[in-house]
């Protein structure tokens, strides 16, 4: 029996607040856990993009190699950061009820919407959907963690930028001057945290599953199976959205051009004993109704 978990994550405020509320569940349950930061690449390099760096992994390749080796007993994440195939020998464990999915729009007033304007964001899914309904702007880059971001955004003359409600709101740090993107997918498991394990750690195992927020799984679990059949292993910007009501699971899906203006979306509902696999089917519908070409493009703008 372990004395107590360690903890792995990376080291932004964000980060250290998702692990922290995992050691707090875990030390409610009566267990002892401690938290073990490190870097990974995704904050160590903050001017590239993350699409042209090999997005897959980047915030968690590092923790899933301390993983692997030993050095710690539990990794946690950003659910949206996590690959949609773990490596091999590492299991999703438990996933925690999720936080706000919505993104928000961080701004210096809204003067702008309906003329020209600069937003800054470095989501791909962000800037799509952005230019899909503001097509007379020009989306920026950010990069860096929430306050690195705030910062930029106040010392530079854009207009507004683009933020995970979940992270401002964990953190304490939404600004005044916020308006909910009640019209913008998010990415597939914003908001939600996700704790991993080595396959084979039973008790890491046991633990985690006491602290799993079986909605939560679900709802994610059908967004990432949807990302997953889409992607293919390539960037593009997507959205998915799960929700729960009553015995009905809600799905919106879309898929975007790289400027904004071809979509292809998808949205159904279906009774909750009929989850299994619906993302996968989702996904197929919607690479059959214009999706299949949309993503080639995608693929051949983002490799040239």
């Amino acid at each position: 029996m372990k004395n107590v978990f360690r903890i792995g994550t990376r080291d932004s405020e964000l980060a250290l607040w998702q692990a922290n509320d995992v050691k707090k569940k875990l030390e409610g349950l009566g267990y002892s856990a401690q938290l073990i930061p490190v870097k990974s690449d995704g904050d160590l390099d903050l001017t590239q993009p993350l699409y042209s760096m090999g997005i897959t992994g980047i915030f968690t390749k590092t923790l899933d190699m301390a993983l692997l080796s030993g050095k710690i007993d539990i990794a946690v994440h950003s659910m949206k950061d996590v690959p949609t195939v773990l490596p091999n020998g590492i299991i999703q464990a438990a996933v925690l009820k999720r936080g706000n999915y919505k993104d928000i729009l961080v701004h210096k007033g809204l003067d702008f919407l309906n003329t020209e304007g600069i937003i800054a964001t470095g989501s791909l899914r962000r800037k799509a959907q952005w230019l899909h309904r503001y097509p007379l702007h020009e989306v920026v880059g950010l990069r860096g963690n929430v306050n690195t971001r705030l910062k930029k955004l106040e010392d530079n003359s854009w207009n507004a930028a683009v933020f995970a409600a979940a992270g401002l709101e964990r953190l304490k740090k939404v600004p005044a001057n916020y308006t909910e993107l009640n019209w913008m997918i998010p990415a597939p498991a914003q908001g939600a945290m996700m704790a991993v394990t080595k396959k084979e750690d039973q008790f890491s195992k046991e633990a985690l599953a006491s602290i799993n927020h079986k909605r939560t799984e679900i709802c994610t679990r059908v967004e990432r199976e949807f990302l997953n059949e889409l992607e293919g292993g390539c960037t593009a910007p997507i959205g998915a959205l799960a929700t729960i009501e009553n015995q009905f699971l809600h799905f919106k899906g879309i898929l975007l051009s790289l400027d904004g203006q071809r979509t292809v979306s998808i949205n159904e509902k279906i009774e909750l004993t009929q989850v299994d696999g619906f993302g996968k089917t989702s996904a197929r519908a919607l690479l059959m109704n214009g999706g299949e070409e949309l993503m080639r493009e995608i693929k051949v703008s983002l490799n040239q």
